[in-house]
């Protein structure tokens, strides 16, 4: 993988595991045993991944994920002992790009970590033009950034591979099984309800966005029911 990754996990033997197994895939592995030593060391070395532990000392997982989504689009991979739903849509909401539930496979979260990677490198634009341009959108694949009518939106990586998708054909409505091939990948077993979760997050980031100052919500992701979703061209217009 050739990444820089940090590990903020607070069970010694577990963080070590993790190491070992990423540093055989190639990786450049720092560890961190709490939440403001995580974020200290994510703002000085600024990795390409972080994979995050919920329930640590000082500050727990999900505020660290919180202060960092704020700050960087830098892909999260959130580890937790909490297993409902709401506990998964609580860490999607606050910018993790993917959760895995403990206990856990290392092969699998090696493999989670890969796909992760693969996404980040992928949403940078590799390729294609530098700035795709829909109505008073703006996604800028080079820099991870997206812009409504010249306001930065803070999006999740997973968020903006998802308008990434939409920006690049407006009007053509996709399915869920087809924003699932094209975001996450054959890695996971993603549920189409997973895909609503961070559709809905996008949409009401994007219109909040699109108001500005009070103004009018306009609405840039429409439900194609009984087919998914689409991106609304300049226009408005449908194909």
């Amino acid at each position: 993988m050739n990444a820089r990754i940090l590990v903020a996990e607070d069970d010694e033997k577990q963080a070590r595991l993790i190491k070992i197994y990423l540093e055989r895939e190639g990786s450049d592995v720092q560890v961190v045993s709490d939440g403001r030593s995580a974020v200290d060391r994510a703002r000085a070395s600024r990795p390409d991944l972080i994979v995050l532990d919920v329930m640590m000392p000082n500050v727990d997982g999900l505020d660290v994920c919180r202060i960092l989504r704020a700050e960087s689009q830098v892909p999260i991979l959130l580890l937790t002992a909490r297993t409902t739903e709401e506990d998964m849509l609580l860490g999607l909401d606050l910018g993790a790009d993917d959760y895995l539930t403990k206990p856990y496979s290392p092969r699998e979260l090696t493999a989670r970590v890969r796909a992760l990677l693969r996404r980040s490198k992928a949403v940078r634009g590799d390729g294609e033009p530098a700035v795709l341009v829909v109505g008073d959108l703006e996604v800028d694949a080079h820099r991870f950034e997206a812009r409504v009518a010249g306001r930065p939106v803070g999006l999740t990586g997973k968020e903006f591979a998802i308008l990434r998708v939409l920006v690049k054909e407006p009007g053509r409505a996709f399915t869920r099984a087809q924003i699932i091939d094209r975001v996450f990948g054959f890695d996971q077993n993603i549920l189409e309800r997973t895909v609503d979760a961070h559709v809905m997050k996008l949409r009401r980031k994007l219109e909040a966005a699109g108001s500005g100052d009070g103004g009018v919500r306009k609405q840039y992701v429409e439900t194609v029911y009984g087919r998914g979703y689409r991106l609304l061209d300049e226009n408005g217009t449908r194909r």
